[in-house]
């Protein structure tokens, strides 16, 4: 008869208690975007948690390299640790030979090229969200550039958002070439033209939506494949997805605020580089 006493200390596992799983991971992981969508989308759908816990506001920021105004975020940051958490979406070719501030460090996940209207902004998106997730006590996420600015102090923000039962992603249907006339037929009928919607690619959302986004399957495929060139898929993916899932749970409007008055995505004033965060 084997030794039972020996195979149960063999196989007992350490405890692992509720701190501990609770505890914020790692942002530099071996995961691929695959596993990471995956481990993202398994997490707590219910909103009331059996314990105690602060709610926290992720950060996000999808970036070309470094976050050139880091000096004045650390100041916005300051003394508020344990109520935010921060990722940094920044292209692979990026080296970080750029002096990074102490709130930044160690804030890198692991990301993949991205390029301005392409598909693949939604893409980066979909895993600055996934990354923020796995941190059950990420309760907000927020979307940056590295030239955002915000024009209220932290407490104001927290609290505005932290507080807030709606979503704030713009959606609005524009009957004009560059709204409507960016559809293609072939998505159809997974989205219809009736469904289609347009926005501004930055967004502040609750722990649901986000959880919803990097679970869906079957509109981001309908974009990935069909969302190409003059489409400009980090305008028409979100909108219409909250219009289809969450119109009633999305305030169609946008915290972040963008001066357009010197033109278009080609010049310095363009969204990409030149996007101020107001609440």
């Amino acid at each position: 008869m084997p030794n039972v006493k020996a195979f149960e200390a063999n196989v007992t596992k350490p405890h692992i208690g509720l701190k501990e799983y609770l505890k914020p991971p790692n942002v530099l992981h071996d995961m691929d975007d695959q596993e990471l969508i995956w481990r993202a989308s398994m997490s707590p759908r219910i909103p009331e948690y059996p314990f105690r816990r602060v709610p926290k506001v992720a950060f996000m920021f999808l970036t070309k390299g470094p976050v050139l105004l880091a000096p004045l975020w650390e100041k916005f940051f300051k003394g508020h640790q344990g109520l935010y958490s921060i990722y940094v979406h920044s292209n692979p070719s990026y080296n970080g030979s750029y002096p990074e501030s102490p709130v930044f460090h160690d804030r890198r996940i692991p990301s993949r090229e991205v390029r301005w209207g392409n598909v693949n902004m939604i893409e980066a998106e979909r895993r600055l969200l996934a990354n923020a997730l796995l941190d059950m006590s990420n309760e907000r996420f927020v979307l940056l550039s590295e030239s955002c600015i915000p024009l209220h102090n932290f407490s104001t923000v927290y609290s505005y958002l932290v507080h807030s039962r709606e979503s704030f992603v713009q959606v609005y249907d524009d009957p004009s070439s560059v709204g409507r006339g960016r559809y293609n037929s072939r998505m159809y009928p997974k989205i219809s033209l009736s469904q289609w919607r347009k926005g501004s690619q930055w967004f502040e959302m609750d722990r649901r939506l986000a959880i919803e986004i990097v679970s869906d399957k079957k509109y981001f495929p309908a974009f990935q494949k069909h969302c190409r060139g003059s489409c400009y898929a980090d305008e028409h993916y979100l909108p219409t997805f909250a219009n289809i899932n969450f119109g009633a749970k999305s305030s169609n409007r946008s915290l972040t605020w963008v001066d357009w008055s010197r033109g278009g995505p080609t010049l310095p004033s363009s969204q990409e580089l030149m996007s101020p965060l107001s609440f």
